[in-house]
């Protein structure tokens, strides 16, 4: 059996990898990468806690199952909403550096 340490340090090593990609990135679809992956994460957390806690409470609980579910769905209207908007930035700015969308500036 593989102890929870383990999963929670694979959860905080994804994590750290899509909060580095969501702030050193310029390109959107980098940024929206790292997002992905920091959503991942959390779902690695909630369904290694409620492994966890199913053990120990001996049956099996559903919860954790419903909030990952969740996460999933909220990640894919968060992908298609995106992409969505790099689509309408790109035939604006014809480009999809961050950097170099200023239309709210002034």
């Amino acid at each position: 059996m593989i102890p929870l340490t383990w999963y929670l340090i694979l959860s905080a090593v994804l994590f750290s990898i899509g909060l580095f990609a969501v702030l050193a990135r310029r390109h959107a679809i980098a940024i929206l990468m790292g997002v992905e992956l920091m959503l991942n994460a959390v779902n690695i957390n909630l369904l290694a806690f409620w492994h966890y806690w199913s053990q120990v409470r001996g049956a099996p609980q559903v919860n954790g199952m419903v909030f990952a579910a969740m996460v999933f769905v909220l990640a894919a209207a968060e992908t298609a909403v995106a992409l969505a908007l790099i689509i309408s930035a790109y035939r604006r700015h014809h480009t999809v550096v961050v950097d170099e969308m200023t239309l709210l500036k002034g």
